[in-house]
């Protein structure tokens, strides 16, 4: 289980004791190389053909331009986006870190195990890299918006951590507003010093202000974020199922004076109650209808070979077995109206209600010979199993 590799406590303890509330430093968890490695790096670099924004420099608290670092790519690559390793090169060679950003999208051991993570936490994660010269560091002392766990796969790094100058930050208002706070709270005697050695980990919630750097030799970690939701989520969520109720979308009276307090308080009064009255109405599943879209869209299911499923299509018979695309969220409805409808992230599927027990079947979390979806015949199992296998719903396995 992936949480196993990132904490020393058991699931539970860990959310009671440390979720979102205080750091967790866990020691001697294990091997991180079958994560990545130095050498991966080496292959992302050079043979991968990254491209902005997917990695960035920095060296003494100082993001270097990308452009020291980009260019183009030649011969039908002319953006000049694509990353130069031989200026990578340059750069490291001077100090400066190197941070390759969003590997859970490209880099298929952080694939899978952002995915496992995310099913456990239920949280949308990111997974980035820092590569840090010896005796260097790349970023000064800050906080993140986002709780974060960090594994170091290689080398040893010192990092020195402090409470929070800001109680349960947020993406807004940035945290450029505060510098002079961090910058005196990192003065101050750390509540974490420590050195991080391969097989050490570090759980930090968002808030705690950190900075690090590398000891005697190359330091290699990973840097998982955990984009988990806020109180502040469900507000904005209602914000939107607001707009729907017409008490709420009436005007304010003629002549209010908006910059008086005066002025505005029977509007503030008036709408706290119509906003009260209007809560009283809302469901779980209103909010979860809100909620479900950017939940279901902040992450990707698990990768397929699309082509050899497309040259597959034609062919399928019953024999074949297929199964629910691993990481794909989606909701089947009770038949209603002779219909049947699949939600999926970006679309709805609406099928004919005698498809509902072989819908169920399918998306149980096994593989299934087509030819054993219950409900149906053979041409219609097959009608369903392309439906589905072409929208990406099923995989061929």
């Amino acid at each position: 289980m992936a949480l196993r590799r990132c904490v020393s406590v058991a699931k539970a303890e860990f959310a009671e004791r440390y979720w979102d509330r205080t750091p967790l430093l866990s020691p001697s968890l294990g091997n991180y190389r079958d994560l990545l490695t130095v050498d991966g790096v080496d292959d992302l670099l050079g043979a991968r053909a990254l491209r902005t924004p997917f990695v960035r420099m920095a060296k003494d608290g100082h993001v270097i331009p990308a452009a020291r670092y980009t260019g183009g790519g030649g011969a039908g690559a002319e953006i000049g986006d694509q990353v130069h390793d031989e200026k990578v090169l340059a750069l490291l060679a001077d100090g400066a870190t190197l941070v390759l950003q969003g590997l859970h999208r490209m880099w298929p051991p952080l694939v899978a195990f952002a995915a496992t993570l995310r099913q456990e936490l239920g949280t949308p994660v990111q997974i980035n890299a820092y590569l840090t010269p010896p005796s260097s560091r790349g970023f000064d002392p800050h906080y993140d918006t986002h709780g974060v766990f960090v594994l170091q796969v290689s080398g040893c790094k010192r990092w020195r951590v402090h409470p929070p100058v800001v109680e349960a930050p947020v993406p807004r208002p940035p945290w450029g507003g505060v510098a002079g706070e961090v910058a005196a709270a990192a003065g101050a005697d750390p509540a974490i010093d420590t050195v991080l050695r391969a097989g050490d980990a570090l759980y930090l919630p968002r808030g705690w202000v950190h900075a690090a750097t590398a000891e005697g030799e190359w330091s290699l970690h990973l840097t998982i974020g955990l984009h988990a939701p806020t109180r502040l989520t469900v507000l904005d969520a209602l914000a939107r199922l607001a707009v729907s109720e017409p008490t709420l979308r009436a005007g304010l009276p003629m002549g209010l004076d908006p910059a008086d307090g005066d002025s505005v308080a029977p509007a503030l009064a008036d709408t706290v109650a119509a906003l009260h009255a209007w809560l009283d109405t809302i469901t779980p599943e209103d909010l979860a209808s809100q909620l479900r879209g950017p939940a279901w869209t902040s992450g990707r299911p698990a990768p397929l070979r699309a082509v050899a499923q497309a040259a597959a299509l034609p062919g399928i018979g019953p024999d074949d077995h297929v199964a629910a695309r691993p990481g794909l969220p989606f909701r089947l409805d009770a038949p209603s109206g002779g219909r049947v409808a699949v939600h999926l992230p970006d679309r709805t599927l609406a099928m004919p209600d005698a498809c509902a027990a072989a819908l169920r079947t399918a998306f149980d979390g096994r593989p299934h010979r087509i030819g054993d979806l219950p409900g149906l015949d053979d041409a219609d199992r097959l009608v369903l199993a392309r439906r589905l296998l072409r929208e990406a719903a099923l995989v061929l396995t």
